[in-house]
Parts: structure tokens; C-alpha cells; sequence
């Protein structure tokens, strides 16, 4: 059995109901399969979101819709680094920043990166979430997308 892939993950308090929460996620794909499932419509459904709006720039417009019953939510590319970093600032979200790297030819490193506020309750579920989306994106690039 193949373990989960979240190495690591880390949550720390930012004040005031502001929180980080950090993940390393190490997936069995080469990283130029892993940035279009990060950075393109067909690449974010298949285990995150359906991206409505998604203008793939420095800067451009993003809207998120989770599947789930979840919030639509819109806002902007804040930082993009073709093949290296992509960071998404989208309403009650917050800053959602993925930074990846090559480990060999054929698996990948993705730093991620949650800012936002909330509840310690929100946090907690929030951590949950994120490494059950890991494990959708895994499944996602091995060929197997699923709605999130």
C-alpha cells in the first residue's frame, strides 16, 4: 500500500483569528504533469475546484467553485512562476500558494501554503480538507480525476 501523499503538514497562528497552515506533499508524477493539474480549468476540477474564471497570469482573474456545496469564490493570481510557483488570492479562501520541485524525472515536491481566517474549529477542518484534496490530486494525476 502506497502512503498518503502528505509528508508534512503544519498549522501556526498569525493573530487575531489569522492562520498558516503548511503542507509538503510528495507525488509520484513528473512536475510537468503536476502544473496543469495546478494552473489550468481541466487540471483544477479533476481534484479541486471548477475553475470558472481562470486567466493564467500574474495578476489575472480566478474564480473557484468547490463541488462540494461549497462558496464560489473570486479573486486574483498573486504570484506565478511558470513551472515553479502559482499562489491564489480568492475570497474566504485566502492565499492558496503551491511552489513545486522536481525530485528526478519522475516525481515532485509541492510546498503548499494556506493563509486565511477563521475559527480554530475552521482550522482544524481545514487541515482535513486540504489532505483529502492531496490525496484527490494524487488520484487525479495517476489518471483517476474525481469530483472534489
Amino acid at each position: 500500500m502506497r502512503p498518503a501523499p502528505v509528508i508534512h503538514a503544519t498549522s501556526e497562528s498569525r493573530g487575531e483569528g489569522r492562520w498558516l497552515l503548511r503542507f509538503e506533499v510528495h507525488v509520484p508524477s513528473a512536475y510537468e504533469a503536476v502544473w496543469p493539474a495546478l494552473t489550468t480549468a481541466d487540471g483544477l476540477r479533476g481534484w479541486l475546484a471548477a475553475a470558472d474564471v481562470l486567466e493564467r497570469r500574474l495578476g489575472g482573474a480566478v474564480t473557484l467553485h468547490w463541488s462540494n456545496g461549497g462558496a464560489t469564490v473570486s479573486g486574483h493570481v498573486t504570484a506565478w512562476d511558470v513551472e515553479r510557483v502559482v499562489e491564489y488570492t480568492v475570497g474566504e479562501h485566502g492565499r492558496m500558494r503551491f511552489h513545486l520541485e522536481a525530485v528526478g524525472t519522475d516525481s515532485t515536491v509541492i510546498r503548499f501554503l494556506d493563509e486565511r481566517a477563521g475559527t480554530d474549529e475552521e482550522r482544524l477542518d481545514c487541515l482535513a480538507a486540504w489532505h483529502r484534496r492531496f490525496e484527490l490530486l494524487e488520484s487525479a494525476l495517476q489518471g483517476r480525476p474525481r469530483a472534489p
